[in-house]
């Protein structure tokens, strides 16, 4: 199936589902399936956004601007997973406990609100990467996933993104801050807070992916293979490894494998 095909089953889901909400990130394609529900739905669509110590302000502002974009109408929905303790205690099946609590909360307060479908932004690339969280999505009947349902890939997405003008088509891909703390080790808003705070400050030392694990005293700094360099320059290395210290980090590596997604999870591979 080419993709015009693809995204004529998009709308048909669509127009199958009605009125709708979309659980909006403001990543690439939550963005895509918040465009793609208000083009075929029109005010039949709304878009909400979890709110927790695991989104990063900065994600939570543009998400704000990307609803304003689309001109879909926009939900900040406070939720409440770290008040779990299966969801903190950051086992390999964190994700799976944050998505339950979550697609429930956002389920119960669609239904509310007159919304008989929440839908989120799987493709069909994801099912090639660990992600337990799919199996709390597939156990709740009033969530669907249009975007794996229409077959559309991350590559198709973000083609057809760039073709509509939506500024998310290269972003690169994001994930909660949840991901950036070594499994085992408790998850706080403080810790959540750290790793924010120290990608914040490298980010405009770098472009394209970035990620600031969290390992406990040590901080390890995943970035794109060009960037290694420009990062570990002396001056530039000093003030990065200055303010992570600050921000409460032992010790600060840099490394040299580049940024992997998932990397957290080649322990589990092993184990």
């Amino acid at each position: 199936m080419n993709t015009e095909a693809k995204l004529r089953k998009l709308d048909e889901i669509f127009q199958t589902l009605g009125k709708t909400a979309v659980a909006f990130s403001g990543g690439v394609d939550s963005t895509f399936l918040a465009a793609a529900a208000k083009r075929t739905l029109g005010d039949n669509a709304l878009a909400v956004t979890a709110v927790s110590a695991t989104l990063a302000e900065d994600e939570r502002i543009e998400a704000v601007k990307l609803a304003e974009k689309i001109g879909i109408r926009h939900v900040m929905l406070e939720t409440d997973e770290m008040n779990d303790t299966l969801y903190t205690a950051n086992s390999a099946e964190r994700c799976y406990f944050c998505k339950k609590i979550r697609y429930q909360r956002l389920v119960a307060w669609a239904s509310a609100h007159g919304y008989p479908w929440v839908v989120e932004g799987s493709n069909v690339d994801d099912d090639r990467d660990y992600r337990p969280g799919l199996r709390a999505v597939a156990e709740q009947a009033e969530v669907r996933s249009p975007l794996k349902e229409a077959g559309l890939t991350k590559a198709e997405i973000r083609e057809v993104s760039k073709q509509r003008n939506l500024p998310t088509w290269e972003k690169p891909s994001a994930a909660c801050l949840a991901s950036r703390i070594e499994y085992g080790m408790p998850l706080t808003p403080e810790r959540l807070k750290q790793a924010e705070l120290a990608e914040k400050f490298i980010r405009p030392l770098c472009k394209g992916q970035l990620r600031v694990r969290h390992h406990g005293t040590l901080a390890r700094i995943e970035v794109e293979r060009e960037w290694i360099s420009k990062l570990a320059e002396p001056e530039t290395a000093r003030k990065i490894a200055k303010k992570l210290k600050e921000l409460g980090f032992h010790h600060v590596a840099l490394d040299l494998s580049g940024y992997r997604m998932g990397s957290l999870n080649q322990d589990l591979e092993k184990k």
